[in-house]
């Protein structure tokens, strides 16, 4: 069941169900929902897994799901698809332009969630037909954009006895049909940063008699990303970038209170992991030079995505016999941050990216995180041939061995 005849299944089985699959998105796009806000999304989802015959159980705080499917001997091969929208306005003049003022889904994760519902239906089928040797689960997560759902995922038990697990994520610098895969560093570390300076002030005619704040950030602000750049691993990626400097009210006076705020970013998890610790160590030794008291508050966003090599040569091999060697390619690494890297501190796994660029659209690139973002709906298609094609290329991998095949008929 698992080999040549595993691409016609899908053509068959996407054949059937195309309209209710685009129709499905199109819904999830004009009632998009924001972070652990997604009860209609969630209770869609649910409603149409049961149809199919499982049993999904909605996550503890309201909005997301777990589903597993088959419960064979083999391994477990999680798949995960974020399910929440963001707080901006869609410009598209379409049908399913967003009906929620100041909600749009811009960052694909209608198609994502789409591609797994898909993915799931199919899977059940082959379940049914005895296909499955082991078990697949699907993690419908909230608040990706938040970020946090994937820690309440895996919370609430979502990676227990996980051995692998996949994503995909919109591409639309890359043609519909396209899949790009890394090994190694795909998204970045992202956190938050923000300093507090505190000394007595004074007049700036006599700056001795005080601790001179707006100076001592300056040199916070200004040698901080130099003096990490000989205290971190050049090759970990590490990027820290200011965003808001406040300090004083006044041209005359030296203010007791300055605040500076920024994001880090890094690829590298080592990196990633030693990065609070370093920056706070350096943060203090240049104001304790200026006599100012410092306080740095350190916000944890996400690791860094880091993709298993095994991992991804699973999916290579995956998207290869459902779409062809001509549909698979590199892809760049992305200072960008994407919780799914939550999961791969549990069991290793690989996120891929999925082509969305329509090769007929002439206009301006449609971005992610914009108003006028929009996919070739063609990708919901390939996604679920790459998802389905790619969790049991992983379970046969790690089938018992009577249940094995060889390897040519995984061709």
């Amino acid at each position: 069941m698992q080999g040549r005849d595993l691409p016609e299944q899908l053509t068959a089985f996407l054949a059937r169900h195309e309209r209710e699959l685009t129709g499905f998105r199109r819904d999830l796009h004009m009632h998009p929902e924001l972070a652990f806000a997604e009860h209609r999304t969630t209770g869609r989802l649910a409603e149409r897994l049961r149809q199919v015959g499982l049993q999904p159980r909605t996550l503890p705080q309201g909005t997301g799901l777990i589903c597993d499917i088959g419960d064979g001997p083999g391994a477990t091969v999680a798949l995960r698809a974020d399910i929440d929208a963001l707080p901006l306005t869609d410009e598209k003049d379409v049908p399913y332009r967003s009906t929620v003022p100041g909600v749009a889904h811009a960052c694909g994760h209608d198609v994502h969630t789409t591609v797994l519902l898909a993915t799931g239906i199919f899977l059940a089928q082959q379940d049914r037909a005895g296909a499955l040797p082991g078990r697949v689960r699907l993690l419908f997560q909230p608040a990706e954009e938040l970020p946090g759902g994937a820690v309440e995922v895996v919370k609430a038990g979502g990676m227990d006895g996980v051995d692998r697990i996949f994503a995909l994520h919109c591409d639309p610098r890359q043609v519909v049909g396209r899949v790009g895969l890394r090994t190694g560093g795909i998204t970045a570390a992202c956190d938050q940063i923000m300093v507090r300076l505190s000394g007595p002030g004074g007049h700036t005619a006599r700056p001795h008699l005080t601790s001179d704040l707006v100076y001592a950030l300056g040199k916070i602000v200004t040698e901080l990303p130099a003096a990490l750049s000989r205290r971190i691993d050049p090759r970990a990626g590490f990027s820290l970038v200011w965003g808001r400097i406040s300090a004083g009210s006044a041209p005359n006076v030296i203010p007791d209170d300055a605040v500076a705020e920024g994001t880090v970013r890094c690829l590298d998890d080592e990196a990633w992991h030693a990065a609070p610790d370093i920056l706070k160590g350096l943060v203090e030794s240049v104001a304790s030079a200026y006599g100012a008291d410092a306080e740095v508050t350190y916000r944890r966003g996400v690791p860094p995505t880091i993709n298993e090599a095994r991992s991804v040569d699973i999916m290579r091999e995956a998207a290869t016999s459902a779409l062809g060697s001509d549909a698979v390619g590199p892809t760049p690494q992305s200072l960008g941050g994407e919780d799914f890297a939550w999961y791969l501190e549990h069991a290793p796994g690989a996120l891929a990216r999925l082509g969305t660029h329509s090769p007929d659209w002439s206009g301006p690139m449609l971005d992610l995180h914009r108003g006028s973002f929009d996919v070739d709906e063609r990708a919901i298609g390939v996604g679920t041939r790459l998802m389905a094609t790619t969790a049991l290329t992983a379970l046969w991998e790690h089938a018992p061995e009577g249940m094995r095949v060889d390897s040519e008929a995984l061709a």
